[in-house]
This record gives structure tokens, C-alpha cells and sequence, in this order.
């Protein structure tokens, strides 16, 4: 069978799905999240022991990060839209199919230009499923807990940077980082297996071709000034976090022990920003936004000054994590309320500009680390979060409901 075999109209109602089974279903898709975002920034965890087994520099590793992230960024708008009368569930399972053999092959390949390659095109699956994931869940729910669903869905970051990249990184001290990725590549298999069975037949809801997709920024103010937001935070952020294990490493002289308790602090700092965020972005999305970037910058400033002290960079590190998820509910808030009637696209849009700056944070991050050294990559964050703080005070005033 084909994937247009499963095709409907985008105008043929869902049927109704048990509830107990649409949270099985939003259970799958928020195990898909994880999965999804641990493959692609598990070389955080393990730039310095992937640098010397490949024989390529900590920078150059870091374009493992970089060539998932521009694939996910740049495919993202054209896969969606071309699949756009695809069954989402045939999608997300073709998706995961990806993952699974694009992590297989990354324990077993015997180089590193197979290794990007390969990442490249795991990139473009990632895009795809941050596109569609959260859509999926709210409707395979009752309408009334849609919003649940989708704050179910997107607690999935915080398990991946609490357990999923600090997980990958304990794995790789007590054996080595290809049966890291060979761990992936067998729960990426499970999850495919969890998505097959719990999730119900899901026809296309949001039909847009790829112009329209393009069309939306150039009409939509809001979401035009909103993604450009994404763009420095991103950058910022990426920028300086993809290289948190050298910096510690070249800082403190910190172990592999103290740098997986330094990850999981940040995820657990995730957690609570996550839960924080979704308490004021009801009250003021733009002050959530605003106070969120300038906590993350306070973290990174304590990074610098204080992070030659274990307890510096703890503290640092569990503010930026806090900040990092009140600002990624923030902005995935605020692209959502800037163009609800075009969900997917979008999402597919705040996708595209997400994962190209992870790509353009990493590459930018490894050329200060090789170049001028990893202490600079931490300026470079300050400099694009306050940009990206700057934009969002200087705009609307007003209060911007949620979704």
C-alpha cells in the first residue's frame, strides 16, 4: 500500500477516536518528540570523544549538529506541503522509519563524511515531524483538552534534555558513542511500532501548497516579526549550547561525571521553565518571552564569570535550562496565535527558521571555538538573545492568548 492509498480530503471529518486511545496516540507522538530531538543533538553530549575517534575537530563534529538541523530547516516548508493530502499517520511512521535506519548507520558507518550525509537526510525527517507533531495530538483528543495535548506533547523537550542527551553521554562512558546511537536506532524501531498501533487514521487537515506557505510571512505581520525572534534566540541559544561540553572541559577540567550532571541540571531547569512558561504565557506571552531572554543572558554572564566554580556552573546552567523553556513555549506560543488558522504551515515556517539556526549556531559556535576559542561562542549567545529580547520589547504591548 502507498502512501496516497491512505490520502483523504483535508475536508473529511475524523472520526471519533476513544479517549483512551487518543492519549495512547499522544503518548506515541510526545515518544516521537523525544526521539526526534535526542538524535539530533546527541553530538552535544559527545563532541569530544566523536572529534577523536573520527580523527576531525571538535568544530567540525559539531557540523553533525548543523547538517540535521539545515536539512529539517530548509526541507521542512516543501516536504509538508508536498504531503500536504497524506495520511499523518502513514507520514509519522514513515518518519520514524528514518530515524531508525539513519541511527543504525551512524553506529556502524566507518567515516565521518558517511555520517553527515547521513544526518542530512534525518534532518529532513526531524523538520517534518516538528511540522506535524503537535497538530496530530490535538486532534486525535476531545477539542476541549487540545491544548493539554499540545503541552503534553511539547513536555517531550524537557525528557530529552533531563534524560535523553545526558542518557546518550553516560552510554558513551561506560561503552563508546556508536552503541549510543545503536540504542537509538532500537527505540526509534519501538516508537515506530507505538506510533503504527496506537495512533487512528489521521486524512491531511491543512491542505497549503508550498506558495501559500511562503505567502504567510509576507501577509502576516505578526508572524513575520515573530520568526525573526526565533532567528536570534535560536541562534543564540544553539550557539553557545552546542559547545557546553568543551567550554566546561576547557574552563573547569570537568569529567564526563560532572558534565552529565551539568546536562541533566539544564533539563531539569527545562522542566521548570517549561511548567513556569505555561503558567504566564496565559497572563502575558510578551513578558514571558521578554523575562525569559533576559534570564537566559543573566545565566550565560554567570557562565562567564562564575563558571570556573562547580557551583557557578551549576547555578548557570539550571537558570539558562529554566529560561530556555519559558522562551520555547513562548515562542512556539506566540507563531501558533500569530496564525491559527494555518497550523501547519506555520508551524512548518517556525520549523524551518528553528532548525536552520540550530545549524547556522553550531557552524558560527564551531568557527569562534576553532578560531578564537570555546569562551567566545558563550559572547556570541549573549549578543543574538538580546537581540532577540530587544525586537520583542520593542513590538506589540499586548497580550497574546495561547493556544
Amino acid at each position: 500500500m502507498s502512501m496516497q492509498d491512505e490520502t483523504n480530503s483535508p475536508a473529511t471529518p475524523q472520526k471519533q477516536v476513544s479517549p483512551t486511545r487518543g492519549w495512547l496516540g499522544v503518548a506515541a507522538i510526545t515518544a516521537s518528540l523525544f526521539i526526534f530531538l535526542t538524535t539530533e543533538l546527541m553530538p552535544i553530549g559527545l563532541l569530544t570523544p566523536l572529534s577523536a575517534s573520527l580523527g576531525v575537530s571538535v568544530g567540525s563534529v559539531g557540523l553533525m549538529v548543523t547538517a540535521q538541523g539545515l536539512a529539517a530547516g530548509l526541507g521542512v516548508p516543501f516536504i509538508v506541503a508536498w504531503t500536504r493530502r497524506v495520511n499523518r499517520r502513514r507520514l509519522l511512521t514513515t518518519l520514524l522509519a528514518v530515524l531508525a535506519v539513519g541511527n543504525l548507520i551512524t553506529a556502524i558507518a566507518p567515516n565521518y563524511p558517511l555520517i553527515l550525509g547521513t544526518r542530512l537526510i534525518m534532518g529532513f525527517a526531524s523538520g517534518v515531524f516538528w511540522a506535524i507533531g503537535v497538530s496530530m495530538a490535538m486532534r486525535i483528543v476531545p477539542a476541549t483538552h487540545a491544548n493539554r495535548a499540545a503541552a503534553v506533547v511539547m513536555s517531550g523537550i524537557s525528557i530529552a534534555t533531563v534524560v535523553g542527551i545526558p542518557l546518550g553521554t553516560l552510554l558513551e562512558s561506560a561503552g563508546d558513542w556508536r552503541t549510543t546511537f545503536l540504542i537509538w536506532a532500537g527505540l526509534s524501531a519501538l516508537v515506530f511500532l507505538a506510533v503504527a498501533v496506537t495512533l487512528p487514521s489521521l486524512p491531511s487537515a491543512n491542505a497549503v501548497s508550498v506558495r501559500e506557505v511562503f505567502e504567510l510571512p509576507v501577509r502576516n505581520v505578526p508572524l513575520r516579526l515573530v520568526l525573526v525572534m526565533v532567528v536570534f534566540f535560536v541562534l543564540g541559544h544553539f550557539g553557545a549550547y552546542t559547545f557546553v561540553r568543551p567550554y566546561l572541559e576547557d574552563s573547569t577540567s570537568a569529567t564526563v561525571g560532572f558534565i552529565t550532571v551539568v546536562l541533566i541540571v539544564f533539563g531539569t531547569g527545562g522542566a521548570i521553565g517549561n511548567f513556569i512558561g505555561g503558567q504566564t504565557v496565559n497572563k502575558s506571552l510578551r513578558g514571558s518571552f521578554i523575562v525569559g531572554g533576559l534570564i537566559m543572558i543573566a545565566a550565560l554572564v554567570m557562565l562567564l564569570t562564575i563558571g570556573t566554580y562547580d557551583v557557578g556552573v551549576i547555578a548557570a546552567m539550571i537558570l539558562w535550562g529554566l529560561a530556555f523553556g519559558v522562551v520555547q513555549l513562548s515562542q512556539i506560543n506566540m507563531t501558533l496565535s500569530a496564525a491559527p488558522e494555518t497550523f501547519e504551515a506555520a508551524m512548518s515556517l517556525n520549523t524551518m527558521a528553528y532548525n536552520t539556526c540550530i545549524a547556522l549556531g553550531a557552524l558560527i559556535g564551531g568557527l569562534f571555538a576553532d578560531h578564537v576559542g570555546v569562551t567566545s561562542v558563550v559572547w556570541f549567545g549573549i549578543v543574538l538573545v538580546a537581540l532577540a529580547v530587544i525586537l520583542r520589547a520593542s513590538t506589540g504591548r499586548g497580550t497574546t492568548p495561547a493556544i
